[in-house]
């Protein structure tokens, strides 16, 4: 459904925000880490968050990143996906075709509104505190 970089996006912006909530910078290579991800491929996917203003990123020995307290609750999983893959999700195709609408759907265009309706909902209705929160008590994981 969401693309590889944009599954490691989500995966490294929680597990920012869950070292946030411990007032804990991370560094590229203990996200990396983390989330399973090649270190070069993971610092791309952070800039686009840093760019986006999802993640805050200090420079130098003491550095790392950080998302600050009180934006964990404003920040919902949908501006994560839209800073990495656009609105593609919202818009697409079940099936990939490019002209796909209303006026000449797809086989399985009726079906996927309700989907890609409900995935919005989830996507704008989720923040990353409640999240955060979830993976710091240990009910959600991240690696297994």
């Amino acid at each position: 459904m969401f693309s590889k970089a944009c599954e490691y996006g989500i995966k490294a912006t929680l597990f920012v925000a869950m070292q946030s909530l411990q007032e804990r910078r991370v560094s590229l290579k203990e996200i990396a880490e983390e989330i399973d991800s090649p270190m070069a491929f993971t610092a791309k996917i952070l800039q686009k968050l840093v760019k986006e203003h999802i993640l805050g990123s200090v420079k130098g020995p003491n550095g790392g990143f950080k998302i600050a307290q009180e934006q964990l609750a404003k920040i919902t999983l949908s501006q994560i996906v839209y800073a990495i893959d656009g609105d593609s999700i919202y818009r697409g195709c079940a099936l990939g075709l490019p002209k796909c609408n209303e006026d000449k759907p797809c086989p399985m265009h009726d079906k996927f509104v309700d989907i890609r309706n409900n995935l919005s909902a989830m996507l704008e209705g989720t923040n990353l505190y409640e999240l955060a929160t979830g993976l710091e008590t240990g009910l959600t994981w991240l690696k297994r």
